[in-house]
């Protein structure tokens, strides 16, 4: 038998990546494996890729749909978006190619909640699914899969496709093999029953996806790392951000609102997050849990140091250095991680019952707390919501966070209006900037724009904005929520007109 592959069905259909991906077909939606740029099919999607163009030189035309988990690499999405290969992709991308040409208007981008799309994709809404190629560790002698560094929606895809597609990635740690968590209870309305997880260390599945042999049509062996993309060194306004978030936690302990341990962590990916990582492990806090999407670099490390005692996640999301790390110390951190499909590392009744504390990222936010995490000018997306959404509204407490200014100070983190909204006022708890932490719990709408306006703009932005609340409160149409209509997106249209919110045409 083959090094990772133990059942003779799965070895009997082993063929080159380019016979693989000639069982897709143009219209079809295809299933692909892959979270934060791991744990994505390495071979097929290229021979595929390349067959889309050997086709469109012919005149003739070959896209598809595309659903994976979340973000993925150059090595799919890019190779895919390049081709002119796909119709519509979703539900999360970060693709430089792929962004550019869903902003181009050229093909069709759906920004999807997480935890939605294993329950859309069995309610029917996006149609069938033709074809799954999914990543593995190896095949077991029973014939089960072990998954990769990134579990996703896999365990749905290889339910739900007609026909299924393996990758056998050699270069993913055999060591990982025990370190998932595939759960089998999830049904359809009205037969759901409760999901009995109420502690990040509980297992509820298997340790093995299911799949059925007879839909396997091509296992193609790989040896490739994941994406490895290692984010920036921590800043300076990362840093400060981070500190005021700490602060913070600090003064809920002294209130007795929190316990030295604090609530399970979700953390987003990026330089502000890694800041609030390593700021936990100088805070002197041990013995956290975290119950989030990713694990990044920064929390293997406060894994290590025991900042952080268990982690529950979807996926890995490690650059080179932090591959090698997971690699050296795999035994130490098979026993603190565990690997879950995402509809269930983002399931809201999990959150809510966990009472996660929910860290993320935004591109904007309003006066009032409306942030938008998705579209810079309320057109251009950028990634997707992502999980922040299923966290958001359903964590003990949701946090925004974003530098104050961007573009050198051309473009302001904190606006009138949101020019596009994915997390309502009603979502947003606390947030930060490197100026300050505004804490808008318990607070109306009035109440909570003046405390933004004091503590997370900019310097160069408060006057400014405090002149438009200022004018809104007398002059609006509604006291409630005060707006002045013919205004309220003036800021993003000087930006649009001069390439700066302070400066008019």
């Amino acid at each position: 038998m083959h090094e990772r592959i133990h059942h003779r069905a799965f070895v009997d259909r082993l063929m080159s990546a380019e016979q693989a991906a000639t069982f897709i077909k143009p219209g079809m939606t295809v299933a692909m494996s892959g979270f934060t740029g791991a744990g994505y099919p390495k071979a097929v999607p290229g021979a595929l890729a390349a067959q889309m163009e050997s086709q469109h030189a012919q005149g003739q035309d070959f896209k598809i749909n595309v659903l994976t988990g979340a973000s993925t690499a150059p090595e799919l999405d890019g190779v895919l978006a390049k081709a002119e290969g796909m119709n519509l992709r979703l539900p999360y991308m970060s693709d430089p190619e792929l962004r550019r040409r869903i902003n181009d208007g050229n093909m069709e981008y759906m920004d999807i909640h997480l935890s939605h799309v294993a329950q859309h994709a069995w309610f029917g809404f996006y149609g069938k699914i033709d074809v799954a190629i999914v990543e593995v560790v190896g095949v077991t002698a029973e014939g089960d899969l072990i998954p990769s560094s990134s579990v996703g929606n896999n365990k749905t895809w290889l339910e739900m496709a007609d026909q299924i597609i393996i990758e056998v990635n050699t270069q993913q740690s055999a060591a990982m093999d025990g370190m998932h968590d595939i759960y089998y209870g999830t049904a359809l309305p009205p037969h759901r029953k409760p999901i009995n997880l109420t502690t990040v260390r509980d297992r509820i599945g298997q340790k093995y996806m299911d799949i059925d042999v007879t839909k396997v049509v091509a296992v193609v062996e790989t040896d490739a790392p994941d994406r490895l993309s290692p984010f920036a060194p921590v800043d300076e306004t990362s840093t400060q951000i981070a500190d005021h978030l700490l602060d913070f936690l600090d003064y809920e302990i002294r209130q007795g609102r929190l316990t030295e341990k604090l609530l399970p962590l979700q953390s987003g990916v990026g330089n502000i997050a890694n800041a609030v990582l390593a700021g936990l492990a100088r805070g002197g806090y041990k013995g956290l849990t975290a119950y989030t999407e990713v694990i990044q670099d920064g929390m293997l490390e406060l894994i290590k140091d025991g900042t952080i005692e268990f982690a529950s996640a979807t996926s890995f999301s490690l650059s080179a250095d932090g591959i090698d790390e997971f690699n050296k110390h795999v035994d130490h951190y098979r026993e603190r991680i565990l690997l879950r499909a995402q509809e269930i590392s983002n399931h809201p009744e999990i959150i809510r019952r966990l009472g996660c504390i929910a860290l993320n990222g935004m591109i904007e936010a309003d006066i009032y707390g409306n942030v938008n995490s998705t579209n810079v000018l309320g057109s251009h997306v950028m990634n997707g919501i992502g999980g922040s959404g299923d966290f958001a509204r359903n964590g003990y407490l949701s946090v925004f966070m974003s530098p104050s200014v961007a573009k050198g100070g051309k473009i302001s983190g904190i606006v009138p209006m949101a020019s596009h909204v994915d997390h309502t006022e009603h979502d947003t708890m606390i947030l930060i900037t490197e100026q300050g932490l505004a804490d808008l719990r318990g607070l109306s709408p009035k109440q909570r724009a003046q405390l933004i306006i004091d503590k997370c703009a900019h310097p160069e932005y408060r006057p400014m904005l405090q002149d438009y609340f200022d004018r809104a409160r007398k002059e609006s149409y509604g006291k409630h929520t005060p707006h002045l209509l013919g205004e309220a997106l003036a800021m993003h249209q000087r930006f649009f007109e001069t390439g700066d919110m302070r400066l008019a045409k």
